[in-house]
């Protein structure tokens, strides 16, 4: 049974994930939110200006009054300085089940920091939340996603054609799923 707690701050051996609070928009606007190479496979298409990150970090903030809103800013434990984000909404209620994305700054790539969060995530919505499903999304064009899902503990369970629409135009996408009792046997 789904027990919604809200985004409750978590930490792993070098990150510390915590909401989004107000005057964080510069470092989301100028670590990730404005670069076309982190947003070439997401929903949503670069910036155009701080303006719209702070009207869009403006509705994250307000949104933490609901205590279904899962959402996080990924921060280095050494600094506190903000490298990226990463979320998960409800898939289905009745199935117990909802789906992450995240995003992290370019320069932060290919050090093993999303999947650290990646992982306190599913580990959060599974044993505390007691969502049974956690999943996961990413274009075919990008497999580095793919390879952060794995390191997770996630399993790739199949490809979806044209599943969603970045910038580049509908993707064909691999899913990736984790269920409790699959983490329980990997992690418990």
């Amino acid at each position: 049974m789904i027990l919604h707690k809200g985004t409750k701050t978590l930490e792993t051996k070098e990150l510390l994930l915590r909401p989004f609070r107000r005057g964080d928009e510069e470092a989301i606007f100028t670590g990730w939110a404005s670069d076309p190479m982190v947003t070439q496979f997401l929903r949503w298409t670069p910036h155009a200006g701080i303006h719209v990150t702070r009207s869009i970090l403006d509705g994250w903030v307000k949104g933490y009054q609901r205590p279904d809103q899962y959402l996080w800013g990924i921060t280095l434990r050494e600094n506190g300085r903000l490298i990226g984000s990463i979320g998960a909404h409800t898939v289905s209620e009745y199935d117990a089940s909802c789906e992450v994305g995240y995003c992290l700054a370019r320069e932060y790539w290919s050090k093993g920091y999303m999947s650290q969060a990646l992982r306190a995530v599913i580990q959060y919505l599974l044993c505390d939340v007691g969502y049974n499903r956690v999943e996961a999304y990413h274009s075919v064009n990008n497999p580095a996603s793919g390879r952060v899902m794995e390191k997770s503990g996630m399993r790739r369970e199949g490809v979806a054609t044209e599943k969603y629409r970045c910038s580049l135009g509908f993707q064909d996408s691999v899913l990736y799923g984790i269920t409790r009792s699959q983490w329980d046997a990997l992690y418990v």
